[in-house]
């Protein structure tokens, strides 16, 4: 009797609706992206909390790739280290996935791989890929990128994904190009319906609409920054292609002419330089917020590396700019195409001296979009860098998020002085205005920029040391007395930077703290160790400086686990750093290996440091 006998014979079990988790085994450069994304819509059409993976090498073409979907009744978005259904495409590594399959899972094939020994704990549907592609008459130039969309259609019959909401997905992905839609919509409405007349469902798994989606949108965090910089007043970005970071950009080249032209004169009001390097990028942008526009960059660990020195520049002579650190694994060239949480410390410790940077931590495509806009804020009031620090997880795969929320509140330029303002705060300060002199005990000074036409708004920029009006100096007491200065609006900004998220559990004795994309598993795990009777608290921070929630979160609880994807634990050094007294009571809960955290592997992590 064959596979496909035995199966047909096999009692049908239990639904399982809207709960698991699907894998697509392809090869890198192949098209598979474009059928990935038109099954996550049609599932995210059907009101499925659901969220997409993308797994790829770091080379262009030929290489396996990944991309795994998760559906989940209650809301859970992060990854799992299983597969409930696997479609193989890719016969390098057919082998290998039938090992991560679930018992009682589900295998799709395309039936020309060499297929080793089934699973007798398994179905498995073959797809006859070739056979479909060639009754189409699909050009043989398209047949390779095409042919995923065979899977799309017996996907989508065998799970019971209507059409009519495929239909709409593919109309999405191709935007509108008919010629495009009907040559792709075809192959996945023959493949449905060879999957209805050939193959019987003996599997648990399938899908039901559970509601209106309106008021959510599909989108990845690179685009949600690039559009929150645009809607935060980005008038100026330089920037170098780096991976995972140069979609965000790359986006903004695409919103900027619709959504930034003077409606009177025609004209542009937000420049993008492509530069020839990292160095030039932050050069430029420095340059452009010296003289008053609202800068940015955008990148990752590597090229933030060639940007220290300009970033202590802009720290020292206090110049307002926005840098996006897109992290990936490091050191050096690392894994470019896997996530982490690695720059932490780099960031914070960025340039020789005595130094320090604002940092904000989304941890959602919507924070995506709150922090860039409020970022560009943060950099003008305080006069310094702002650094906003997502991940590949979080910047380059689609989340299913809510409608972005306009910004509630005008731009904030924070203290600039033109001409009539000089002579009011001299007047009320009884002094001469200086650059760099402190006049509301608060660190920041106030600054004129480029247009200013007072004979005393000019001043000379340095990175060499100076006193309070910009003059050149050597002297030991100015240079530790500026110094000093600087120091103290990192105070200020406590009050200013985004407060941390807090989740209180009745009868909890741990805290969880994280930050970013580990948020999803986090909140996962803490239903997991909740029904295990371990409630846990949870501080989601969202920026350093620390705020007062912070410490007052440490000092409430026995021991708190500091979740994060890195070696070393940097944010907990950073928050030893802060809070020595509590030394014992942080303890280190950090896994690299270029995944998204999962809550399997928090629980187990906290569960263990609770049997010590």
């Amino acid at each position: 009797m064959s596979q496909i006998e035995r199966q047909a014979n096999s009692p049908v079990r239990s639904p399982i609706v809207n709960d698991f988790c699907l894998t697509f085994a392809t090869i890198n450069g192949s098209g598979s992206a474009t059928a990935n994304s038109i099954l996550l819509r049609s599932l995210f059409r059907m009101g499925i909390p659901v969220s997409g993976k993308n797994i790829f090498p770091s080379n262009i073409q030929g290489l396996p790739t990944w991309y795994t979907i998760r559906l989940s009744r209650k809301g859970y978005l992060a990854r799992v280290d299983h597969d409930d259904i696997v479609v193989a495409m890719n016969p390098a590594t057919i082998g290998d996935e039938m090992k991560f399959i679930t018992t009682g899972g589900v295998l799709f094939y395309a039936d020309d791989l060499p297929l080793p020994e089934l699973r007798p704990d398994i179905t498995a549907y073959p797809m006859p890929v070739k056979k479909i592609i060639k009754d189409n008459e699909v050009p043989p130039n398209l047949r390779t990128y095409i042919a995923n969309m065979v899977y799309v259609g017996v996907v989508s019959q065998m799970l019971g994904i209507p059409l009519n909401v495929v239909h709409d997905a593919v109309h999405h992905q191709f935007k509108g190009k008919q010629k495009a839609i009907e040559s792709n919509y075809s192959i996945i409405e023959a493949a449905a319906g060879w999957a209805k007349e050939n193959l019987v469902k003996v599997d648990p798994y399938c899908v039901e609409a559970m509601g209106d989606n309106h008021d959510y949108i599909m989108v990845d965090g690179n685009e949600a920054c690039a559009l929150g910089s645009i809607f935060g007043g980005a008038q100026f970005v330089a920037w170098y292609p780096i991976t995972p970071a140069s979609s965000l950009v790359e986006t903004m080249n695409e919103y900027l002419p619709r959504l930034r032209k003077d409606p009177e004169t025609g004209k542009d009001t937000c420049v993008v330089v492509q530069a020839e390097d990292e160095l030039a990028a932050i050069g430029q942008a420095i340059g452009a917020g010296w003289a008053g526009l609202r800068a940015m960059t955008s990148t990752s660990g590597p090229g933030l590396s060639l940007m220290t020195e300009y970033l202590g520049l802009a720290y020292y002579a206090e110049v307002p700019v926005v840098v996006f650190d897109v992290q990936r694994v490091g050191p050096s060239t690392g894994l470019p195409t896997r996530t982490a949480q690695g720059d932490v410390t780099q960031v914070n410790f960025t340039s020789h001296g005595d130094t320090q940077y604002v940092m904000l931590f989304p941890s959602s495509v919507n924070e995506c979009f709150e922090h860039s806009w409020k970022a560009f804020d943060l950099a003008e009031k305080l006069q310094t860098p702002v650094v906003v620090m997502t991940d590949l997880d979080l910047g380059m795969n689609q989340w299913m998020t809510k409608r972005f929320v306009y910004p509630d509140q005008p731009i904030d330029r924070g203290k600039v002085l033109w001409e009539g303002d000089i002579e009011k705060l001299e007047e009320r300060i009884q002094s001469t205005w200086g650059r760099y002199l402190d006049v509301d005990g608060d660190g920041i000074p106030y600054r004129t920029i480029m247009g200013n036409q007072h004979p005393r708004s000019a001043y000379f920029t340095r990175g060499t040391g100076h006193d309070e009006y910009a003059r050149y100096s050597e002297e030991p007491e100015v240079w530790e007395r500026v110094l000093n200065r600087i120091a103290k609006k990192f105070e200020t900004a406590r009050s200013l930077v985004p407060e941390p998220v807090l989740i209180e559990k009745p009868g909890a004795k741990i805290g969880v703290i994280a930050y970013g994309s580990t948020e999803p598993a986090v909140i996962e795990a803490m239903d997991l160790l909740e029904a295990e009777g371990i409630p846990a608290a949870f501080l989601r921070l969202r920026a350093v400086p620390f705020t007062k929630e912070v410490e007052s979160f440490v000092s409430r609880y026995d021991r708190i686990y500091v979740v994060e994807i890195n070696r070393d634990g940097q944010m907990r050094q950073l928050l030893l750093m802060e809070y020595p007294q509590y030394a014992t009571r942080l303890i280190k809960a950090a896994h690299i290996d270029g995944l998204p955290l999962t809550a399997d592997w928090i629980v187990r992590t906290i569960k263990a440091g609770e049997e010590k």
